[in-house]
């Protein structure tokens, strides 16, 4: 497999990722961090490391907004527990 295809390939999963999470606001970020160790806010700061590594400047809360399809007040007010 060729890098293009590669990087397609694991974009296309991340945003299947978000897309699986988005639909699962049920789960809280404590549970994902409990049975996974990660959650919708590591995904952010990994977000937005990579970005600055890259030149590009993505802050976390951008980044959480991406993550969360919304801004992080608005998931916490209408989904946290």
């Amino acid at each position: 497999m060729n890098q293009s295809s590669k990087t397609e390939i694991e974009a296309a999963v991340f945003r299947k990722l978000l897309s699986h999470l988005d639909s699962r606001k049920d789960v809280q970020n404590i549970d994902l961090m409990n049975l996974a160790g990660f959650c919708r806010n590591c995904l952010a700061k990994w977000y937005s490391a990579e970005a600055e590594e890259r030149g590009e400047e993505v802050s976390v809360d951008s980044a959480k907004e991406l993550v969360y399809g919304m801004t992080y007040k608005e998931w916490k007010d209408n989904f946290q527990i």
